[in-house]
């Protein structure tokens, strides 16, 4: 049963044609990678899919059901996008952890976010740091986090180990794999080859914003 279906989906900016008529069907519980070079659409796919920008033309549907049917927040809460270059706001580590719980009006779990804090290797203590201070590979964690807070339908992933090492990469992957096992739908935007063959059972390759080739993985 599909999840998420492309049928002829454009999506064009001021100057170019960045998705070029895409059909695509994700089946619900699927783990899939996506890469392609630079520039070829993918993380616009990812946006898409995200309901983040709207396709110039075509239909996108989940669960059978177009987009526009749904409320967008809500639909944001099932489809989670967790981008390269995350974007951690407020002052505080706390101030994004706290986040998922605000919008949903549900009392924070401050033990849901201790335990998540370790598993990721952040310091509990660190919840009053200002992300200011944060490197690269701890803001793609703390971001990770706040995505994964409340469990998705579906997970979209761009490049969300770009910036850490490989011990921090395992412990993403290996979360991630649990995640999948447990029915969570998986798209993640991957230049890493060996990443792409890791925990899927599907690879996409994009090419100048179409769908090039579909390998199944396992």
């Amino acid at each position: 049963m599909s999840i998420i279906e492309l049928n002829n989906v454009y999506y064009k900016d001021k100057k170019n044609i960045v998705l070029d008529g895409v059909y695509l069907e994700i089946n619900k519980g699927e783990a899939v990678s996506i890469v392609g070079e630079s520039g070829s659409g993918k993380s616009t796919l990812l946006k898409i899919c995200s309901d983040l920008i709207e396709v110039t033309s075509g239909k996108i549907k989940y669960n059978g059901k177009d987009y526009f049917s749904y409320e967008p927040e809500n639909l944001r809460k099932n489809i989670s996008y967790c981008i390269q270059m995350p974007y951690l706001f407020g002052k505080t580590i706390y101030d994004n952890l706290e986040f998922p719980f605000k919008i949903r009006n549900k009392e924070v779990d401050k033990k849901k976010i201790s335990n998540l804090l370790k598993r990721f290797n952040l310091e509990e203590e660190w919840l009053n740091k200002n992300v200011e201070s944060l490197s690269g590979g701890e803001k793609q964690r703390v971001a990770f986090i706040r995505n994964i807070m409340f469990t998705p339908d579906v997970l979209l992933l761009d490049e969300v180990t770009s910036a850490l090492d490989s011990t921090n990469t395992k412990i993403i992957e290996d979360y991630v794999k649990e995640l999948n096992d447990k029915g969570v739908t998986i798209l993640w935007v991957t230049h890493n080859k060996k990443q792409s063959e890791t925990i899927f059972n599907r690879r996409i390759t994009i090419s100048k914003g179409k769908v090039e080739k579909v390998e199944e993985l396992n």
